[in-house]
């Protein structure tokens, strides 16, 4: 079994994307794991489930973590990625037995994106690192 790591992080709301993507890596460091983890970006969040799907069926991966934030406007436009996104990613895990972690931020504020992304309320890209790197470990107990 491969024991390297995905991370895909969307370029959309970047401000917000990288500070998830520098916890996340942290998380790896903390854990002896840093060297193991590779990092794309796509252009958003509606575009992370088809890159995170070719990457889980590659079968290099042992987990995938998916950053990004999907702030709710003034348009339909988050219906029509946020959910989408969260579904798409659960189908590609449940499909293929690789982690994919949902580390997408749908927030209806800026604020509440900032909050958390490191501002107020912790990471949740470390969140998101810590739940790949426990899933492996329980994923592992049925092998």
């Amino acid at each position: 079994m491969n024991l390297r790591h995905l991370i895909v992080a969307a370029r959309f709301n970047e401000l917000i994307t990288k500070s998830l993507v520098e916890s996340a890596l942290s998380v790896y460091q903390e854990q002896g794991l840093a060297d193991t983890v590779d990092v794309v970006w796509v252009p958003g969040a509606f575009e992370i489930p088809v890159a995170a799907a070719r990457a889980a069926r590659s079968k290099r991966y042992a987990s995938i973590v998916c950053l990004g934030a999907v702030i709710r406007g003034e348009t339909p436009h988050f219906e029509y990625v946020a959910g989408p996104c969260a579904s798409g990613l659960m189908n590609i895990g449940i499909e293929t037995g690789i982690p994919t972690i949902f580390g997408v931020l749908t927030t209806n504020t800026v604020e509440q994106a900032l909050n958390r992304a490191g501002l107020k309320l912790g990471n949740k890209g470390a969140e998101a690192a810590l739940t790949a790197i426990t899933m492996v470990k329980t994923l592992k107990q049925f092998d």
